[in-house]
């Protein structure tokens, strides 16, 4: 009776253990299913906000970053037209800390009076590795450095950065000068400068277009430029209009005309076509004329480098899309095409003109017919599937469309 108990409970141990197992099994598969969504949540949280995990922005840190550039300075590792009046003279105060994001560190001070950005890709000037050749020169303070070959390392930079071969004399601010005392920290900061884009890029433009910030100057690896209270979804209108002389209904109209404007300054008017891919209203500014201006261009690029970065491996089109600008995924090949299929106009009425004339104007100095026909453009311009051969067509209808609704609202104020 012993055994037969005794064999009648190990089935029943054995089915309570499998009945364990089950129920063990169901458990871990149902912590595989919620690790799977919680990573799955926390990618679309940071694809769609990518700032969030970006470090905490404190005036401490900021401060102690800019006295470490001064000691730098004052140790001769860099230089830069800025550093005297940061570190010596005092007449470039920091002000505030604007915002951290992925290394990018953004700090608005005062600068002669007047409020500026200060901005550099990295925290640490020693982030940036100057290349052997610098370091084979930094015995004798870098006076041996052959011209020729900074002049091919630079350009292999800018090459790099903007798919652009650039002779000597279109280098602007990315040409260090004379040599002097500081020649081997100009050098170290030179190359700094020359390792972000955004640096690289607004050197180009310098001078030459109305919707980008002109460069201020440097020391080391960080770089000012004017400051432009950037735009947010949190504004009625995008932007900050305190101060605005005229309504809010002409002040969007003028930034309107505006946008138009850096679109057809962007496509047009350099050797390459320059393709915004990150557009928001953070990304922009306005100045007291209604000028718009790109104040963020880290995701900016001409035509060349905007080809090698779309030309890549795919299985879908939705492989192909580098945040706003978009390419086809040719399935013969399993490639991206090199060609962007959308435009600047085409996300501009997306991200931009949507907000402004999805619905009814506040304003009833605006017939409701044109306001109607707008609406009705803005939506067919925004739609990425429509046909971009037609852009320059919506382009102009837009602008005629603008330049109406400007006019009846001034014959109103009469």
């Amino acid at each position: 009776m012993a055994q037969t108990a005794g064999a009648r409970g190990r089935p029943g141990q054995c089915g309570r253990c499998g009945r364990r197992w089950r129920c063990g099994r169901r458990a871990l598969v149902a912590c595989v299913a919620w690790t799977v969504v919680w990573v799955l949540a926390a990618a679309l949280l940071l694809r769609a906000h990518p700032g969030v995990l970006s470090e905490r922005c404190t005036d401490e840190k900021s401060r102690r970053i800019l006295a470490a550039l001064c000691r730098d300075y004052q140790g001769g590792a860099l230089a830069g037209d800025l550093c005297e009046d940061l570190c010596v003279a005092g007449r470039l105060r920091y002000r505030r800390c604007l915002y951290y994001e992925r290394g990018k560190k953004v700090l608005q001070a005062d600068w002669r009076g007047r409020p500026v950005i200060l901005k550099s890709k990295e925290e640490a000037f020693s982030s940036f590795r100057p290349p052997g050749l610098m370091e084979d020169e930094a015995e004798d303070g870098g006076q041996g450095f052959p011209e020729a070959e900074l002049l091919l390392l630079v350009a292999g930079e800018v090459k790099s950065a903007l798919g652009l071969e650039l002779a000597a004399g279109s280098l602007g601010p990315l040409w260090p000068g004379r040599r002097g005392a500081r020649w081997r920290g100009q050098l170290a900061s030179l190359w700094s400068l020359a390792q972000q884009e955004e640096f690289v890029l607004l050197s180009m433009l310098h001078g030459l277009s109305p919707h980008a910030p002109p460069l201020l100057g440097s020391c080391g690896h960080f770089y000012a430029v004017e400051y432009l209270a950037a735009g947010s979804p949190h504004h009625r209108a995008l932007f900050p209009l305190d101060g605005a002389s005229r309504g809010q209904a002409q002040a969007i109209g003028d930034m309107a005309l505006s946008f138009l404007d850096l679109v057809r300054h962007f496509d047009n008017d350099f050797s390459h076509r320059l393709h915004l891919c990150d557009v928001k209203p953070e990304n922009f500014a306005i100045r007291r004329d209604f000028t718009v201006v790109a104040i963020d261009v880290d995701m900016a690029f001409f035509e060349p480098k905007m080809r090698e970065i779309l030309e890549q491996n795919c299985t879908g089109d939705e492989d192909c899309n580098f945040f706003d600008c978009f390419s086809k995924c040719d399935l013969r090949v399993n490639k991206c095409g090199a060609q962007r299929v959308n435009s600047n106009l085409q996300v501009v009425c997306d991200k931009i003109f949507r907000h402004w004339f999805s619905s009814t104007l506040q304003s009833s100095a605006i017939s409701f017919q044109l306001q109607r026909q707008l609406r009705e453009a803005v939506q067919e311009c925004a739609d990425p599937g429509g046909p971009q051969r037609a852009a320059p067509t919506m382009f102009w209808r837009l602008q005629r469309l603008l330049q109406a609704a400007l006019r009846e609202l001034r014959e109103a104020e009469k």
